[in-house]
């Protein structure tokens, strides 16, 4: 690991304890900065109604001066009732496509982020799965945390174990302590380590949860597909540097597992996004074939993997009128 690696660990890794929310509302008053969470959300009742409700509850409703100013669910075309659910636990939901209409959405979370931009006014921006169990206030005021108290802080992932088992079964049956994140250790790690040594030291690259500033957010492009979060963070590096960016560790995240071709598929993104970032090179075949095992034997299918990018926010006119207004 470089030694400037070592160096930010120990500088730039921190504990959501480290940072009591008292402290955290004091100083959001002083400063008068504003807070939104967002939720990209795709089929996801089960889960983000009681996401909602713990953020509501614990950082807005429940104290002296709120910690999040705006809570929003993008629902990106549920077929169940992720929006009926998540509007009553009290989110401000937005459909995807509601969103810069004059441009048709594309599949993918990225493309959901992207947008959200634009239906959010926060200051900072804080990006929370809605497939996450036992959820926990700390994955957000942990994050957004040192964007409250450090102005040179400008990008925050959380970090956190991930079980891999049974999310049914009670607080410790059926889970495997650290076996999560498939992805990033078979994909995304060797990745950054061998381009991006700068990045070594992030805990859980890949993960959902993230807060931002919105000055930095709106200058990067956005992967449309699963590769929004390998390049969001290998971009901000590249916009403002390894100090300004961090991690903090708000303790374990207990989610809904993909299986194996959901997770290739997902791989094949992130490698796509790697390799543009790299060369900003043309890929030869953007396509992923997996295999399913059928009566008559293996059988073929294809996928394309995920080739669009969406431009920085802040080029986009409907972006610009609305700040100017």
């Amino acid at each position: 690991m470089l030694e400037e690696v070592e160096r930010w660990l120990a500088d730039r890794s921190w504990s959501a304890a480290d940072r009591p929310l008292d402290q955290l509302l004091d100083l959001k008053r002083a400063a008068g900065t504003t807070v939104s969470v967002v939720l990209p959300a795709l089929d996801e009742e089960a889960t983000v109604g009681a996401i909602v409700e713990v953020i509501r509850r614990e950082l807005i409703e429940g104290l002296p001066f709120p910690l999040v100013d705006e809570l929003v669910v993008v629902d990106s075309g549920s077929a169940d009732r992720t929006a009926e659910v998540a509007a009553k636990a009290g989110a401000r939901v937005v459909h995807r496509d509601e969103i810069l209409p004059r441009i048709p959405a594309l599949p993918g979370k990225g493309e959901v982020l992207w947008r959200s931009l634009l239906a959010t006014s926060g200051d900072v921006v804080c990006f929370v799965d809605a497939d996450l169990r036992e959820f926990s206030a700390t994955f957000v005021s942990g994050i957004v945390g040192p964007l409250l108290t450090d102005p040179g802080v400008q990008f925050v992932k959380a970090m956190y174990d991930r079980p891999f088992g049974t999310e049914f079964d009670g607080p410790a049956a059926g889970r495997a302590p650290g076996q999560g994140g498939r992805v990033t250790e078979l994909v995304a790690r060797p990745l950054l380590n061998l381009h991006w040594p700068q990045l070594a030291g992030f805990v859980q690259p890949l993960g959902g949860e993230y807060a931002v500033r919105r000055s930095l957010l709106e200058r990067l492009p956005f992967p449309v597909g699963y590769g929004v979060e390998l390049g969001l963070l290998v971009d901000a590096l590249h916009t403002v540097g390894l100090d300004a960016l961090a991690q903090v560790d708000v303790g374990v995240r207990l989610h809904r597992h993909q299986d194996g071709q959901a997770l290739g598929r997902m791989a094949a993104a992130i490698y796509r996004t790697a390799q543009v970032r790299l060369s900003r090179g043309h890929l030869v075949r953007p396509e992923l074939t997996q295999f399913e095992r059928r009566p008559e034997g293996f059988v073929p299918r294809t996928y394309a993997v995920d080739t669009e990018e969406r431009p920085p926010m802040v080029g986009m006119k409907e972006y610009g009128r609305r700040h100017v207004a």
